[in-house]
Order: C-alpha cells, then sequence, then structure tokens
C-alpha cells in the first residue's frame, strides 16, 4: 500500500501523528501542495478529488479521508487504541472527532480560504467547478474559531485530553486544526486559556506530534 502525503496540511499530519503513535511505517509519496503537484493529471488519475491524503491499498482501492485512513490501520492494529478502548469511550472520540472538524477545522478552512489569493475560484476544497471566495466569511470563521477556542478550554480544566483521561484521535485532530490556525494568522487560541494552553503543550511534545 501506499501513502500520498503533504508535507504541511493538517488532514495529512492527523495521519503521520497517528501512524506515529502507532509505530506503523508505510510507503509514503510526498506531492508538493505550495506548487500544486496534487492538482497535475498524474494524481488526479489516482485521486479525482485532488486532496491529501490518500491510501491507495494493493488491491488498488482508495481511501481519500484522513480519519478514514487512520480507522483503516486502527482495525488493523488495535493497539494502542486511538479511536476509544470503551463504548463510552468510543463514543466520546467520536463527538469530538465532528465537533472539531465542524468548529475548529472548517473554522480556519473558511477563513483562509475566503482571504487568501492562491485560493481564488477554489474557496471549498477538492474538485468542484469555480467556487468563488465570500470575504465576509472570513469574520464568520474567526468567530467560530473563537468560540470553539473557549469552549474546549472550558471543557479541559478538568481532565487531561479532549475525551478523557487517555490521549486518542481527538487530541490528534485537535492538535493538527488549532496549529493550522496558528499558521495561518487565527489568534493564538491559548491566550487567556490556560486549560487550553496546558493541554496544546502537553500533546504538542510528544514525539508523533513532528512527524
Amino acid at each position: 500500500m501506499k501513502l500520498y502525503d503533504g508535507a504541511w496540511a493538517p488532514s495529512p499530519r492527523r495521519v503521520r501523528i497517528f501512524l506515529a503513535e502507532k509505530g506503523i511505517e508505510i510507503e509514503r509519496v510526498v506531492l508538493d501542495l505550495r506548487h500544486g503537484e496534487h492538482l497535475e493529471p498524474d494524481y488526479a488519475g489516482i485521486n479525482p478529488q485532488r486532496q491529501l491524503p490518500s491510501l491507495l491499498l494493493d488491491d488498488g482501492t482508495l481511501i481519500d479521508d484522513s480519519i478514514a485512513i487512520c480507522r483503516y490501520f486502527e482495525a488493523l492494529q488495535p493497539d494502542p487504541p486511538l479511536f476509544g478502548g470503551t463504548p463510552r469511550e468510543i463514543g466520546l472520540v467520536e463527538a469530538w472527532l465532528r465537533r472539531i472538524e465542524h468548529d475548529c477545522f472548517q473554522a480556519v478552512a473558511i477563513a483562509l480560504r475566503n482571504r487568501s489569493p492562491a485560493f481564488a475560484g477554489r474557496a471549498v476544497s477538492g474538485q468542484w467547478p469555480p467556487i468563488e471566495q465570500i470575504p465576509a466569511l472570513v469574520d464568520r470563521g474567526r468567530c467560530m474559531w473563537d468560540a470553539f477556542a473557549t469552549v474546549l478550554d472550558g471543557h479541559l480544566a478538568d481532565q487531561a485530553y479532549i475525551a478523557g483521561d487517555d490521549f486518542t484521535m481527538a487530541d490528534i485532530a485537535g492538535l493538527a486544526a488549532i496549529d493550522f490556525g496558528i499558521d495561518t494568522r487565527m489568534p493564538d487560541p491559548r491566550e487567556g486559556r490556560p486549560a487550553l494552553a496546558r493541554w496544546h503543550a502537553a500533546v504538542a511534545a510528544r514525539p508523533s506530534a513532528s512527524a
């Protein structure tokens, strides 16, 4: 099997952190996102959506979603369990993954894709007809970002990790989304939020975070 990867984007980073936590090594093909290598015909023939990451299995099956790729490897290698080890934990991880995706990651994506000239005509990721930017959505994304950070800070006030006492995929997704926001000039959510800052320092210090 082969993993198509991108160096700086948050979705590929989720998979790299996950695989590092699992101790799984896999052949990787790194595409240059900044120069649009993922938009070229060679990769489009593999993934028509032109998005990263993608996992190409030996039988030709393509899995082109970061969480789905991680679930595939979780099924292959259940330990350590990063999607939860009990029904309660599995439910909490799933709930927080959805919240992080919708309220945090999408907040960053909305603000960035409707602000940056690099995304003119491509305000929504993936392969679509031209979708133009809506500048007013930049403020909407920033409001969502700030609101999520406040909620997460309160949630982390009395627990070590997002889904409870153990490091899980929810923490991986949260770290990747928050770092992506900071890297793209969203307001630093750690400022004035001590629980979120403590959590971020802890998860960012794990060796897998540099994968």
